[in-house]
């Protein structure tokens, strides 16, 4: 297994091993590889920084569904049920009272 990573890795990093090798100028793919190396690292800082803001998205896609929900159960709740609110004192109409 350590022999297979050691390839692996070799593969990838070592210029006179690597499919970069075909390439004349060492300075050419020098430049190549550092190329390819950055491309690598934004990849992953985007990835990285997306799973770390995952849960913070999680949790406000929650609040606002729960926010969705919560305004229909009260609408439901007010066309079904209007005596649930009359407990609740507020600014009444043409002098109304109970």
């Amino acid at each position: 297994m350590m022999n297979q990573v050691a390839k692996a890795w070799n593969f990838v990093f070592d210029h006179e091993l690597s499919p970069l090798r075909h390439i004349p100028d060492i300075a050419v793919r020098h430049y190549v590889f550092q190329a390819l190396a950055l491309m690598w690292a934004v990849a992953f800082s985007v990835a990285i920084g997306s799973y770390t803001f995952l849960a913070l998205s999680i949790l406000g896609h929650t609040v606002l569904i729960a926010a969705a929900a919560i305004t229909v159960a009260t609408y439901t709740a007010a066309v079904k049920k209007p005596q649930m609110f009359r407990g609740i004192q507020g600014r009444r109409e043409n002098g109304e009272h109970d």
